[in-house]
C-alpha cells in the first residue's frame, strides 16, 4: 500500500504556444494562444488550436497544449507529478524562420518529504528548423535529465555545483566566439544565480549549440540572422523562493521557452513560442 501523507500539494502549471508584442511592420499584441492552466487540485486539461495567421508575419498550421497533475498512489513513496506540454506544427515567421514541429515538455515530481522537485524534459525537441529554407541542426543534450541528479538534502538547483559548471562552460563558449555581438556578451556573462526580492534565479538553455547556414551565425543556443534579428532556443529559467531556516527553497518555478524571437529589421518586436511553466508547492 502506498504511504499516506498529511501534506497537501498545490499544483500550478501553465502552457502557451505563442505570445508576443510587435511594433513593425504593424503594431500588434499577440495575446497568449492556446493557453491552459492547471487547477490547484490537479487533474487534466488540454486545448487544440486551428490554423493561426497574423497577416504575413507569423503563422502556424496547428498546435495544442496540455497540463496534468496527479499522485500515483499505486507506487510507494511516489510524490506529486506535473506534466506540461506545448506543441506547434508548421511554424512560419516572416518566411525566414520555419519549423515543422516544436515540442516543449516539462515534467516534475514533488517529493512526499521535502520540497525540491525531480525534473526532466523528456520529449522536448525542435524538428525541421530552417532559416530561409536552409536546415538548422539543433543539439539538445542526449540525456533528458539535463539538470543533473536532484540536489542532495533538498538543495537548490541554483546552487548545484555540477549544473553551475555546465552553465559556466556554455556561457564561456558564447562569449569566446568570433564576432559575438556585444549584447550577447553582456547577457551571457557570469552564470552565478542572481537574487531578486528574495528569489534566487538562474537562466540558461537546454540547447548546447546550433549548426546554422553560412549567412547566419550560431552562438551557443542563439541564432543571429542578418536583416532579421536573433532567435534564442530552449531558454530555461529556474527560480527558487521561500527559503526555510535550513536554506531549502519551498517553492521552485521552472519556465521553458522553446523559441524566443528578437526581431529588428524585416519585423520588429519580440515573440515567444512553445512556453511551459511549473510552479507547484507543498504544505506544510
Amino acid at each position: 500500500m502506498a504511504e499516506e501523507t498529511t501534506r497537501v500539494h498545490h499544483y500550478h502549471a501553465e502552457a502557451t504556444v505563442l505570445t508576443g508584442d510587435l511594433y513593425h511592420p504593424l503594431k500588434q499584441e499577440i495575446k497568449p494562444q492556446t493557453n491552459v492552466k492547471l487547477a490547484e487540485h490537479g487533474g487534466y486539461l488540454s486545448e487544440h488550436a486551428e490554423p493561426y495567421r497574423l497577416e504575413g508575419i507569423i503563422s502556424f498550421e496547428k498546435a495544442y497544449t496540455q497540463v496534468a497533475g496527479n499522485r500515483d498512489r499505486t507506487k510507494p513513496n511516489h510524490g506529486w507529478s506535473t506534466l506540461v506540454t506545448s506543441v506547434i506544427e508548421g511554424l512560419n515567421v516572416l518566411e525566414v524562420v520555419t519549423a515543422d514541429r516544436v515540442v516543449g515538455q516539462l515534467a516534475t515530481v514533488h517529493p512526499l518529504e521535502g520540497y525540491v522537485p525531480y525534473v526532466h524534459f523528456l520529449g522536448t525537441r525542435i524538428e525541421g528548423l530552417r532559416i530561409a529554407g536552409h536546415p538548422v541542426k539543433v543539439h539538445f543534450p542526449q540525456h533528458p535529465y539535463c539538470l543533473g541528479p536532484k540536489p542532495d538534502n533538498d538543495g537548490a538547483y541554483t546552487r548545484h555545483p555540477g549544473l553551475l559548471e555546465r552553465v559556466k562552460s556554455h556561457f564561456e563558449s558564447i562569449r569566446s566566439s568570433k564576432d559575438v555581438p556585444d549584447d550577447l556578451v553582456k547577457r551571457y556573462g557570469q552564470p552565478a544565480p542572481r537574487t531578486e526580492n528574495g528569489k534566487e534565479i538562474l537562466e540558461y538553455s537546454l540547447v548546447g549549440r546550433v549548426e546554422a547556414p553560412e549567412f547566419c551565425r550560431g552562438f551557443g543556443h542563439v541564432l543571429h540572422i542578418p536583416d532579421f534579428g536573433k532567435v534564442h532556443l530552449g531558454l530555461l529559467r529556474i527560480e527558487h523562493s521561500d527559503f526555510n531556516k535550513q536554506g531549502v527553497p519551498k517553492v521552485t518555478l521552472l519556465e521553458l521557452t522553446m523559441l524566443k524571437f528578437e526581431m529588428g529589421c524585416l519585423g520588429g518586436g519580440t515573440t515567444s513560442a512553445g512556453s511551459t511553466i511549473v510552479n507547484g508547492s507543498t504544505d506544510p
